[in-house]
C-alpha cells in the first residue's frame, strides 16, 4: 500500500510540474498586465467608450463597443457603473432627459459592451495564449463576435422597450486609490494573486488528476470530433457550474484539449464558462431582472454552442483541403 501512494505520488507530481511550468509564466504575465491596464489605462479605454456618445453609428456602434468591452480590464461589478452612467439610472430609453438618446448611447452599444466585458478581458486573453494560439485567435473572435451578437438582438428584440435597469446596483468602492502608482500597481497585483492564485492551483490540480486517471479516450469520445453535437452541448453546458476563474480553467482546457477535446468545444467552455461565472451571474441579475436574465442565460449557451459547430466544421473544412 504504501509503495502503491508513493508510486501515485511520484506520477501526481510528475503531471503537476509539467503542467504547472507551462502554465505559470502565462499567469503572471496576464496578471501583470491586467494590473498594469487597470493602473495606467482604464481610463484611456473607458474614455473610448464614452467618446462614442453623440455619434451616429446606428448598428454599427456595437462593433466598437464590443471591442471596448474586451479591453477592459474590470471585473462585472466595475463595468456596470460604467454601463449605468451612459444609461441615465431610472430613465426610460427612447424618451425625455437623461434617456439613452438624450445621452447618445443606445442600449445596443451597451449590450455589446457588457457581454464581451463578461467573456473576455486583457489578462484572460493572456492566460489563453497557454493554449496555443489558434486558441487565443478563436477566443477572441468568439467573444467579440458574441458581444455584437448581443448588441444585435437587444436592437432587434428590444427597440422600443427597456432591456437594462441600473437602479438597484450598487457598485463597490474603488480600491485603485493610493496617490503612488507604483504602490498602486503592487496592491493591484497583490489581489490578483489573491483572486485568482488558488482557482490556478486547483485548476492545476483537477488537470492532473484529469490527465492521470482518465482515459484520454473517455475525454476524446466525450468532446472530440466524432460526438460533435453531444459534446459541443455538453460543453456549452459544463460550463455553467464548472467556471469559477478564468486562470483556474486554462489548466483543465490544456488537459482536455491534449486528450481529445475538439477546439469547438473549447471554445463553447470558454464562452459559457464566464458567462455564466456566479460572481458575474449575481451582478447581471441586477440589472436585467428575472425574464431578461433567462433569456441572457439562454442566448450565451445557445452562442456557445453555435460557436462551437461553426468552428469544428470550418476546421473540418480547413482539414479536408489541405489533404485534397
Amino acid at each position: 500500500m504504501v509503495e502503491i501512494i508513493q508510486r501515485e505520488a511520484v506520477y501526481f507530481w510528475y503531471y503537476f510540474d509539467i503542467q504547472f511550468r507551462q502554465i505559470a509564466g502565462y499567469w503572471v504575465l496576464g496578471m501583470s498586465l491586467g494590473s498594469f491596464i487597470s493602473v495606467f489605462g482604464k481610463e484611456k479605454i473607458h474614455s473610448l467608450f464614452t467618446a462614442l456618445q453623440g455619434k451616429k453609428l446606428g448598428a454599427l456602434g456595437i462593433i466598437p463597443a464590443s471591442c471596448i468591452g474586451i479591453a477592459s480590464p474590470l471585473c462585472m461589478y466595475g463595468t456596470i457603473p460604467i454601463a449605468a452612467s451612459f444609461a441615465g439610472i431610472g430613465a426610460k430609453p427612447h424618451s425625455g432627459e437623461g434617456s439613452l438618446l438624450a445621452k447618445g448611447m443606445e442600449e445596443d452599444w451597451i449590450a455589446a459592451f457588457m457581454m464581451s466585458s463578461i467573456l473576455l478581458n486583457p489578462q484572460l486573453l493572456f492566460y489563453t495564449a497557454a493554449l496555443g494560439p489558434a486558441a487565443l485567435i478563436i477566443r477572441f473572435v468568439s467573444c467579440f463576435l458574441c458581444g455584437c451578437a448581443a448588441g444585435l438582438c437587444v436592437r432587434v428584440w428590444f427597440k422600443k422597450k427597456k432591456f437594462f435597469d441600473f437602479t438597484g446596483f450598487t457598485a463597490p468602492a474603488n480600491r485603485d486609490t493610493d496617490p503612488n502608482l507604483l504602490v498602486r500597481f503592487l496592491k493591484n497585483f497583490g489581489r490578483n494573486i489573491k483572486a485568482t492564485g488558488l482557482y490556478f492551483l486547483i485548476g492545476i490540480i483537477l488537470s492532473t488528476l484529469f490527465q492521470r486517471y482518465v482515459p484520454a479516450d473517455m475525454m476524446a469520445s466525450l468532446f472530440g470530433k466524432g460526438n460533435r453535437g453531444f459534446g459541443l452541448l455538453m460543453a456549452a453546458t459544463i460550463g455553467v457550474p464548472l467556471y469559477t476563474c478564468g486562470g483556474g480553467t486554462i489548466p483543465l482546457l490544456m488537459g482536455w484539449l491534449q486528450s481529445g477535446m475538439s477546439m469547438g468545444s473549447a471554445a463553447a467552455f470558454m464562452i459559457t464558462g464566464p458567462a455564466t461565472k456566479i460572481t458575474n451571474l449575481g451582478a447581471v441579475k441586477i440589472v436585467l431582472g428575472m425574464k431578461n436574465f433567462i433569456l441572457y442565460i439562454l442566448f450565451s449557451i445557445l452562442f456557445a454552442f453555435l460557436s462551437g459547430l461553426a468552428i469544428d466544421y470550418a476546421l473540418r473544412v480547413e482539414l479536408f483541403s489541405k489533404l485534397g
